[in-house]
């Protein structure tokens, strides 16, 4: 089944526009999802690119979003407070349920994986989730601010380098991120939940896949992504992934 990638816009809670892309297959999709992307990084990495084009290919329609102030998507800054990249995935629902049908399933990328959780309860048409080397917390990503972090908490905002480019994250930033509920959202989730992460994940600890899938109530599934590293970059692991992910949602989503 060839699947087909279109670039989409539409606005968020905020006004600004989205940038996204429907990877859509080439019948009729048996379902919708959204795919949100890793931390910093954008509906065109790797990683969401490979995933989503093989759940298309697998009969699943994919609508991957750059949150605000990322790749394509207008923001002054990217991840004001963690509240507004739920908004984000909220917007994306709405755009699916009027151009198509609701999403019934939501897949999150490591910190994507931490908003899909947070955002999977306000939406009741969503049956699964699905998370590939998430955080238990969002707050895991202060981590990798280091020194910055107090700089951040104590000048209002500081400029933090990840992965060789620079961004600036502000004091509500690291507010947001510090009093989410998570445990809470994932034990009250009402969807089926797959937990995917490697063993060998350095960004982001295995253990914190047995946080979630520990705090998850049933129907919940746990698979080890074997010598996978944290963003899947042989190509061989994400189509695992996807593979893992299609096969597992197709109970649910029928």
């Amino acid at each position: 089944m060839d699947a087909s990638t279109r670039p989409v816009r539409f606005p968020g809670a905020s006004g600004r526009l989205l940038a996204a892309k429907t990877d859509l297959p080439a019948g009729t999709p048996r379902a919708f999802a959204i795919f949100a992307h890793c931390f910093t990084c954008s509906k065109d990495f790797f990683t969401a690119a490979r995933v989503s084009r093989r759940l298309a290919d697998r009969g699943i329609g994919v609508l991957r979003l750059d949150f605000t102030g990322l790749g394509a998507s207008e923001g002054d800054r990217p991840y004001g407070a963690f509240d507004d990249s739920v908004a984000d995935v909220l917007s994306a629902a709405e755009y699916l349920r009027e151009r198509y049908e609701a999403p019934a399933l939501l897949v999150g990328h490591s910190f994507g994986g931490a908003t899909v959780l947070a955002a999977a309860g306000l939406l009741p048409e969503v049956r699964a989730v699905a998370t590939i080397a998430a955080p238990s917390t969002p707050a895991q990503v202060r981590d990798l601010f280091g020194a910055a972090a107090e700089q951040i908490e104590r000048d209002g905002e500081g400029t933090v380098e990840l992965a060789g480019r620079r961004f600036v994250f502000g004091r509500e930033f690291l507010a947001s991120i510090a009093g989410q509920p998570s445990r809470h959202r994932v034990a009250e989730l009402g969807a089926a939940l797959l937990v995917l992460h490697a063993p060998g994940d350095t960004l982001v600890d295995v253990s914190h896949a047995a946080a979630i899938f520990r705090a998850a109530r049933h129907p919940k599934s746990y698979v080890s992504l074997d010598t996978a590293d944290h963003y899947l970059s042989d190509v061989g692991d994400a189509h695992y992934a996807a593979d893992l992910i299609a096969v597992w949602a197709e109970h649910y989503l029928s």
